[in-house]
């Protein structure tokens, strides 16, 4: 009879034991659940950058004489407001198309990324031929654009050390 009541006692520790064991890997499970959450974050808004690079470049691209011309040159595109109206009683210059691309991009900035700014520059040097009278005979290769984008992402940590970090994204490309 002795052996048996000894037997009871082992059990119970063993069973809390097992429970103890289960909760710290619980624990362990949640804190990978919360940095997979934030990693994922952190990738779908470097999604959204790559996007909107590529958005605005594909507007560059339909209006060359825009680009050369350095419409679309601005060291923020944060802060761009505004509103062009073109219809078919007036037309749009290339200046005006390139107004309304920069008004649309940046309102995409600021719904897309937290904090967002970003700054487009093109060098005109190397083209070698006037793009406006050239317009319809080829693509003004040769020129080189710069475009770079800023956002805000929160980092990992506890409260105290979570603040944004600036995270930049920077692209050289030809339209």
């Amino acid at each position: 009879m002795q052996v048996l009541s000894r037997q009871r006692g082992v059990s119970l520790i063993e069973v809390l034991v097992a429970v103890l064991i289960f909760s710290v890997g619980l624990v362990g499970l949640a804190g990978l659940l919360v940095m997979a959450t934030r990693s994922n974050h952190a990738a779908y808004l470097r999604t959204q950058v790559t996007f909107l690079a590529g958005n605005m470049a594909d507007r560059m691209r339909a209006n060359p004489a825009g680009v050369w011309s350095g419409a679309y040159d601005a060291s923020s595109y944060g802060a761009i407001s505004g509103s062009t109206t073109c219809d078919k009683s007036a037309a749009c210059n290339a200046a005006n198309v390139a107004s309304r691309d920069q008004q649309e991009w940046s309102r995409m900035l600021a719904t897309l990324l937290p904090g967002a700014d970003a700054a487009i520059a093109c060098d005109r040097s190397s083209v070698g031929y006037d793009p406006i009278g050239q317009i319809n005979r080829r693509p003004p290769y040769g020129g080189h654009c710069e475009m770079t984008i800023s956002w805000s992402e929160r980092r990992a940590g506890d409260a105290a050390h979570r603040d944004a970090a600036t995270q930049t994204f920077a692209w050289g490309f030809q339209p």
